[in-house]
């Protein structure tokens, strides 16, 4: 006989990444909120986020999107504004439809019961990663080897990045030119050179970009680097190194990491 679940379920649908969400409700209601009041300020107020937490939060799902889901304009409140993109509107349009579906499945869940408890782990199934950067990228090259083999992945239409996996990794997850996947770079990965030309280093992966933002807390740096495309990737160094290099936002840098930091991850 099916069991009775006496309580409404309430379904929740979500993407993590470090422990922050990076595609939720409350995600969402931040991207509505920016179309209705064309602030990221306000709309962070709306949602109940710290500016910090929002601009956290939006460049998190412009990094996992083909193309940015929000973008930044002069001229607007406070001497500037924000908008959500076409592409941003259809997550929007796309999260609630899918959320609404399961909304319904668990109302019919709640009314007619389960068999077995072990149905119950389908609705608790997430993502979680323990890197800060989650790029959505392309396979662009596959360049076997005996042991490892070199992955070439895009970014965006000017950035490119550089893995190296086994054949055992490669097969398992069918990579392939034109293949979507993620790359995964931990920030701790991230070193940054304020140089024109790219530093003179053994590391594979050289991202030309601008600091947009740096949060220092303790003995370290939070530094988060425009890569362009709509796409950031951010740097945890010490406090004393990002003095020393006069990190700073508007400052140009160089973001290297090697071929070995970079997991890549497909569906």
């Amino acid at each position: 006989m099916a069991r009775m679940i006496p309580a409404k379920i309430d379904t929740l649908l979500a993407l993590r990444a470090d422990g922050r969400l990076l595609v939720g409700r409350e995600r969402i209601t931040l991207l509505e909120a920016v179309i209705q009041h064309g602030s990221i300020t306000k709309a962070a107020e709306i949602a109940g986020f710290s500016y910090k937490t929002a601009w956290d939060a939006v460049n998190a799902i412009n990094n996992l999107l083909p193309r940015p889901a929000f973008i930044t304009r002069t001229g607007g409140p406070r001497g500037g504004g924000a908008e959500v993109t076409e592409e941003g509107r259809r997550l929007i349009s796309v999260f609630r439809r899918l959320e609404e579906k399961l909304g319904r499945i668990s109302s019919a869940i709640a009314e007619e019961g389960l068999e077995h408890d072990e149905d119950l782990l389908f609705w608790g199934v997430a993502m979680k990663l323990s890197v800060r950067n989650a790029l959505h990228c392309t396979v662009v090259e596959v360049i076997p080897a005996p042991v490892n083999v070199e992955v070439k992945v895009r970014v965006s239409p000017d950035c490119e990045i550089t893995s190296v996996l086994t054949n055992t990794a490669v097969a398992e997850l069918d990579l392939a030119p034109g293949r979507a996947a993620v790359a995964l770079v931990n920030a701790s990965s991230v070193m940054l050179s304020p140089t024109d030309e790219p530093p003179k280093i053994s590391a594979r992966n050289k991202i030309a970009g601008t600091v947009t933002s740096r949060i220092d807390g303790g003995i370290d740096s939070e530094v988060v680097v425009d890569i362009g495309g709509g796409k950031t990737i951010t740097a945890v160094i010490t406090y004393d190194g990002a003095d020393d290099l006069e990190i700073k936002p508007g400052v140009r840098v160089w973001a290297i990491f090697n071929t070995s930091n970079v997991i890549l991850a497909s569906d």
